[in-house]
């Protein structure tokens, strides 16, 4: 039981003892103690003043006593106004430690694999280019978010849905057609989702070259231009055709988006992603387009009369939203009703999460919205985890034109610069086998990379510097991943060096806690709570944080404190069960975030 739960429990039946009160655990709300006050932890009694009929410094001293009375875990208390200051007993403290740091997983709930699972989408590319800096945020959250629920108790499966269906595919595909010469990843060397990526980006430019000649030779507007160029027109036949399952259009849909998948696993096994599942739009559209006909016949929904169909939702306060256009093919929001049908069928989930940019927000709505008016119940289950932009320093990135960061070349970039930053502070060993230095860089890399992101609170936009992300030095992976190797160093050379055996727990009658020690101890305490708080919040930034708050505690304790050089062995020997505790935290903490923490560095 966290002390937290034992000052609870005391201080309720000390309510009913000296005044009657009749309060549930729960209701009793304990903080952490302000720095400028000696304590751990802080009561405030103003809720209880009334029914004691007595002065909040009269309350706090009557519950201190008799707390710190029954409960052997309070060394003192003290009173400042009406607020309750407990101390907690240094030996309740050491005894937490020797308990739990020979845990592997401490804080983190076994999962029952039989309970309905939460259903995490995220990814969700298109097969018409390759991934880059805003599919980071979204891989990197999504994974993050599932591990944390996993954390936490709940089953998670975790999904995709590749988006490989749709008229911005047929541009692509039409583009390598007209402009391509048959160029393929083998005959060019690149990457397959880099290759389709690049005849995207062709398309946009033949396209606004077709609009400028309309404007200027025909002198009709720009509006009109982009929907009569040539370009256009045959990028929406030639998706008519592949619905028709044309079969000339479709081998070459198969052939382009072959391309695109092993180039996404190339960049899914570097950022460390993987799925349970993985959905396509392909294969869950036409039962989209099914829900919708039979909304159509139930009279929920309705046709306009270009044979569009549509559901009017100004009712609920929104707009008419489109289902299907008026040539019968299907939106996003077909799929994705379809999508949701597949996905319930297959898990009876708990919830099915979707891992989307806030720009998707009123989707989103909508989405819940048409399942529930087509007889969907379950449609409640859906949450939407929406998150903030990425931009970098010179702005907002734009596919069509090219001037995405790509996930691989960014990857690179960090790789090469956690090389160039290790040299530079003295952090690369110049003797170590070039394989294993290469892989530490990757690590440093990944860990920078993946922090920088996931510090940041989901619901933020965040600007990302990839030479600020990859500094030894502040809130940064790198920072937290040396910390944990200065860790593991200590204990080896305890090891071999000193030959002290920490299977054996040592005699702690000899054992005080300086302060910084203390605020360690204290730090990992809290550990079961930061998880259940950030899965509740699906915020990966608070165990960033957090692991950030252990790792400058642990550090500042470092500095001040002779470890290795602690004479009295019993004090030596929980000073390293301590550093190996934390050292077990980080790496379970840092893990929940999908980044991997060197042994030495």
């Amino acid at each position: 039981m966290r002390i937290e739960e034992t000052l609870q429990n005391s201080i309720t039946n000390v309510l009913k003892q000296l005044y009657g009160i009749d309060a549930e655990v729960n209701t009793i709300t304990l903080q952490k103690t302000k720095k400028e006050f000696t304590g751990d932890l802080t009561l405030v009694v103003f809720p209880f003043v009334k029914a004691a009929r007595k002065s909040p410094e009269a309350v706090a001293n009557e519950i201190g006593a008799a707390v710190a009375e029954n409960c052997p875990a309070v060394a003192s208390f003290n009173v400042i106004k009406g607020f309750l200051n407990f101390e907690i007993n240094k030996n309740y403290w050491v005894d937490f430690v020797l308990q739990n740091a020979d845990a592997e997983k401490y804080g983190f709930k076994t999962a029952d694999s039989n309970q309905a699972p939460i259903v995490v989408e995220y990814s969700s590319p298109n097969t018409n280019k390759p991934l880059h800096l805003g599919h980071i945020r979204n891989n990197l959250l999504g994974w993050s978010v599932s591990e944390l629920l996993k954390a936490d108790g709940n089953n998670v499966k975790k999904v995709n849905l590749v988006n490989d269906r749709g008229i911005h595919i047929c541009k692509s595909m039409l583009a390598w057609l007209k402009y391509g010469n048959g160029e393929t990843p083998e005959s060019s060397g690149m990457k397959g989702d880099h290759l389709v990526g690049k005849y995207y980006v062709l398309f946009d430019k033949h396209y606004k070259e077709q609009i400028k000649e309309l404007v200027e030779t025909k002198g009709i507007d720009e509006e009109e231009a982009a929907k009569t160029a040539p370009l256009m027109l045959e990028a929406q036949e030639m998706l008519r055709k592949w619905e028709a399952k044309d079969p000339e259009v479709y081998a070459l849909w198969e052939k382009m988006n072959g391309w695109v998948y092993s180039g996404f696993d190339v960049t899914y096994k570097r950022l460390g992603i993987d799925f349970d599942k993985i959905y396509y739009e392909s294969q869950t559209y036409l039962l989209g387009k099914e829900t919708v006909m039979k909304g159509l016949q139930d009279g929920v929904l309705f046709r306009k009369e270009d044979g569009s169909v549509w559901a009017d939702l100004t009712g609920d306060g929104l707009d008419q939203k489109l289902l299907l256009r008026k040539d019968g093919t299907s939106v996003y929001m077909t799929q994705d009703l379809g999508t949701a049908q597949l996905r319930q069928k297959d898990y009876n989930a708990e919830k099915l999460m979707y891992v989307v940019g806030n720009e998707q927000d009123y989707h989103f709505t909508v989405l819940k919205l048409i399942l529930g008016k087509l007889g969907f119940e379950w449609g409640k289950k859906i949450h939407h985890l929406s998150y903030g932009m990425v931009e970098l320093p010179n702005g907002k990135m734009k596919s069509r034109e090219g001037t995405v960061v790509d996930a691989d070349d960014l990857i690179d970039e960090m790789v090469a610069t956690a090389e160039q930053t290790s040299k530079e502070k003295g952090r690369s060993d110049e003797g170590t086998d070039p394989q294993e230095q290469a892989h530490l860089y990757y690590i440093l890399a990944m860990g920078a990379l993946k922090y920088f992101i996931l510090k940041v609170d989901p619901q933020k936009n965040m600007l990302f510097n990839p030479q600020e992300s990859i500094d030894f030095n502040g809130n940064t992976g790198p920072f937290i991943q040396y910390t944990h190797a200065r860790i593991r160093s200590i204990i080896r050379k305890s090891q071999e060096q000193l030959h002290v055996d920490l299977s054996q727990n040592p005699d702690t009658a000899s054992v005080e806690l300086n302060d910084k020690e203390r605020e360690i101890v204290k730090i990992l305490h809290d550990a079961p709570a930061i998880i259940d708080q950030a899965a509740q919040n699906y915020s990966p930034a608070m165990i960033a944080n957090y692991v950030y708050d252990l790792a400058k505690s642990f550090n500042s304790f470092y500095q001040d404190t002779p470890i290795l050089r602690e004479e009295n062995a019993n004090v030596l020997k929980f000073r390293l069960k301590l550093c190996d505790f934390v050292a077990k935290v980080i790496k379970n903490m840092m893990g929940i975030l999908g980044i991997e923490v060197p042994e030495k560095m």
